[in-house]
Order: structure tokens, then sequence, then C-alpha cells
């Protein structure tokens, strides 16, 4: 399934999702840059490496790092493994940004934004823990986003592109029932890695599957709390 565009106008310009798409890209241009050797070297000082950052945590003396492990939560967000990684989470987060930043305003949707990749980024950590693979991706952060979409605009309705043999045809599906069905997907399959990391887990470089469900709870709860259901004008609303 392609998500397309949702129905719901945006009455202020989505900056923070316009830098955030040109933040991501802008890093993967330049990993693009980089040698095979250099863009490893990248991921393992930018990206979260879990086991460094469990070593860090626990007190325990670990090789110099350029920088402090915790900014790894962050700097991991700006990061992608390839052109379908970032080009899927940037369509992602243009679609459902611009009217969760609508709602919270331009500060707090920001905070929102990091904060929910940062908690999911943790949610993952805990299952692999002492795992050497780095992490990284907007994708936490995205599910952040949705989770808290899903909460606000749950009857939106989302223009997807369903298969029919050789032909894409679009569907209009609400927003409870993608975002719904995609949340359950993501646990599934984290659950499922947890008794094969081998084949489906990050240990072996895989997809962040916690990372998904544990962004998108984060992000339902950090919403409302951040004034995802207040009717005041974000222009308007104090931080």
């Amino acid at each position: 399934m392609v998500p397309l565009k949702d129905e719901n106008p945006v009455q202020i310009t989505p900056y923070v999702t316009y830098g955030l798409i040109a933040a991501n890209i802008l890093v993967f241009i330049y990993e693009l840059s980089l040698t095979p050797q250099e863009l490893d070297q990248f991921f393992r000082v930018w990206a979260i490496v879990p086991r460094e950052l469990t070593l860090t945590w626990t007190g325990q003396l670990v090789p110099p790092h350029p920088v402090p492990e915790w900014l790894t939560l962050f700097s991991s967000q700006f990061l992608h493994g390839g052109f379908l990684h970032v080009a899927g989470n940037m369509l992602f987060l243009w679609i459902f940004g611009n009217n969760v930043e609508e709602r919270l305003g331009h500060v707090k949707y920001l905070i929102f934004y990091l904060a929910c990749g940062a908690l999911a980024a943790i949610s993952q950590w805990f299952f692999s823990a002492y795992s050497v693979v780095p992490s990284l991706g907007a994708s936490g952060a995205i599910a952040g986003v949705m989770g808290a979409y899903i909460l606000r605009y749950p009857g939106a309705k989302i223009v997807t592109l369903i298969p029919f043999g050789i032909f894409l045809a679009p569907i209009r599906i609400p927003a409870v029932f993608f975002l719904g069905f995609w949340f359950l997907q993501q646990a599934t399959y984290g659950i499922a890695s947890l008794g094969a990391p081998s084949s489906i887990g990050m240990e072996q470089g895989g997809v962040a599957y916690w990372a998904h469900a544990g962004g998108f709870v984060f992000g339902a709860i950090l919403g409302p709390l951040l004034g995802l259901f207040s009717e005041e004008p974000p222009r308007s609303r104090p931080l």
C-alpha cells in the first residue's frame, strides 16, 4: 500500500515538516558522497550502536567516542541506509506531519518529533541492548507523528494505491484503519523478531520494528499532552 494524500487542509505553513524533510535529504546526499568505509564510520559515530549506549548507561568503560552517546538518540533520526529508506520515510512525513504540526504549532511539534524519535530508539534498544549493528532512520519519529494523527484525524480518508494485477487502483481508506493496520503489522513483526533475530531483527541489520511500534505509542501519548486536541489556533497558543 502506498498512501498519497490526506484530505485535511493545513491552515499554517508547515515550516518544521519541510525543514525536517530538507535536513534528512541533505544528510542523505552527504552520505552518498562517502566511500563505503567512510559511510560505515559515519554511521558508527552518529547512529545508535546499542551496545555502546548500554555500556555508557551502565557506567562501564567504552572506547573513546567523538560525540556523547545520548546525542545519537537524536542524530540517528537524520540518517538513512538507502534511497528507498529515506524516500519512504519522507513520503510519510510529508503526508502526516503537516496536519500534526498545524495542531501543535511549530515549536511544540519539533519537540514532539524529536522526543518521539528518541523514545522510539530507546524502545528498540530495550530489545537489542547489546547489538553492535548501528540503528538509524527517521521511522520512529514519523511513527510518533502517525500515532498522533490517528487520534486527531481517525476518519480522514487516505488515498491509497492497491495493486490489482498489473494495475494500481486508488482507494480511500479511513486513517484509523490504514494506520491501525500499520501499527499492528509493526507490533506483530516486532514480537516475531524476538524469536528469530537472525532473520527479522535488528541484529542482522533488519527493520527496527520495535522502534516503529514504540514511536507510534509514544506519539499517541505525547500528542494529547502537548495540545493535539486544543481548539485554540496554534499561532496564538502559548508554549
